[in-house]
C-alpha cells in the first residue's frame, strides 16, 4: 500500500491553537501546555507511521535522557518562578519536552517534519515566558537540553535499501531496491 500523504503534526497543532477558548493568557498557557505533550506524541507517532522500530527506540532513549536531565536539574537548582508560584523553575520541562520532540522529527525525518515542529516548540517556550511561568534562561536551557539529548541518540532515517544479485544463463546483474 503506497502512502501518498506525509505525516504532519502541523495540522493538529494549528487546530489546537485556533480552538482554545478563554482569556488570552489562558489560551496561551493551555496551548503551550498541550503542545509540550503533542510534540513528543507526534514524534512517537511518526515512528509508528514509518514502521520505524529503531527510531522509536532512539526517541525513547532521547526523551528519557532529556527529561531525566531536566528534572535532575529542576530539583537540584532552587530557582523560583517569575510569577512567584513556586520553585523548580530551571530548566523549563515543557520546553525540554517540546524541543525533544521537534529535534527528533528534524533529525530523524528531515525538514518537512522538523520545521513545523520547531515552530511549535518555539511557541511553547514563548508561552512559558509570556505567562510568567519561566524566565528566558529557563526556556533556553530547556530547549538546549531537549536538542542535545535528542542529537545524542538520533540517527537519520534510512529507508530500507537492498541489493539482490541476479544470475541466469549468460546474465549477471544486480537489482537495487529502495523502499519509499
Amino acid at each position: 500500500m503506497k502512502r501518498t500523504r506525509r505525516f504532519s503534526p502541523f495540522i493538529l497543532m494549528c487546530a489546537l491553537l485556533l480552538s482554545s477558548p478563554g482569556s488570552a493568557n489562558d489560551t496561551i498557557e493551555r496551548s503551550g501546555d498541550a503542545l509540550s505533550v503533542i510534540l513528543p506524541l507526534c514524534a512517537a507517532a511518526a515512528t509508528a507511521y514509518h514502521h520505524d522500530g529503531e527510531g522509536a527506540l532512539q526517541f525513547a532513549e532521547a526523551f528519557a535522557t532529556t527529561m531525566g536531565v531536566t528534572y535532575a536539574l529542576k530539583y537540584s537548582i532552587d530557582k523560583r518562578r517569575p510569577d512567584g508560584s513556586g520553585q523548580d523553575s530551571f530548566p523549563s520541562g515543557h520546553t525540554a519536552a517540546a524541543f525533544s520532540g521537534a529535534s527528533f522529527l528534524q533529525q530523524r525525518y528531515g525538514t518537512s517534519y522538523g520545521l513545523p515542529a520547531y515552530l511549535a516548540a518555539v511557541y511553547v517556550g514563548w508561552s512559558r515566558v509570556e505567562v510568567k511561568a519561566h524566565a528566558v534562561e529557563d526556556v533556553l536551557a530547556g530547549a538546549t537540553i531537549g536538542i542535545i539529548g535528542t542529537y545524542l541518540f538520533t540517527k537519520k532515517f534510512n529507508r530500507e535499501i537492498s541489493f539482490l544479485p541476479v544470475v541466469g544463463k549468460k546474465q549477471y546483474g544486480l537489482v537495487f531496491q529502495k523502499k519509499f
